[in-house]
């Protein structure tokens, strides 16, 4: 189980999140809702940790919007800094990139 996903999530339930500007961009473009975005990630699961990227670490994760959809979000904290968590994207994963549980990517 990742030990970031617990911080991320607890700063968003503080009320501690940012949002990129390309993290607003693809949410419009997907049509996902920030409040669904903050509701998936209190049971997300996590597909994909980047503890050493070069931005701060961040993780990638899978939660389903309000009307049961998958969406996936990447969340993470800024480089030397301990909050907010920030929103780095949100998309609908497209079903043939990903397996069926959306869990994992698929090889072209």
């Amino acid at each position: 189980m990742s030990e970031f996903l617990p911080r991320i999530v607890a700063l968003v339930k503080n009320g501690e999140i940012l949002v990129s500007r390309h993290g607003f961009r693809e949410l419009a473009a997907d049509g996902i809702l920030l409040d669904d975005v903050i509701a998936a990630l209190a049971d997300a699961i996590v597909v994909e940790e980047y503890p050493d990227y070069a931005k701060g670490p961040c993780v990638l994760v899978l939660g389903h919007d309000g009307t049961g959809k998958p969406i996936h979000v990447l969340c993470g904290i800024a480089k030397g800094r301990e909050t907010p968590a920030v929103l780095i994207t949100a998309y609908r994963p497209q079903p043939e990139r990903w397996s069926a549980d959306f869990l994992k990517r698929v090889k072209p």
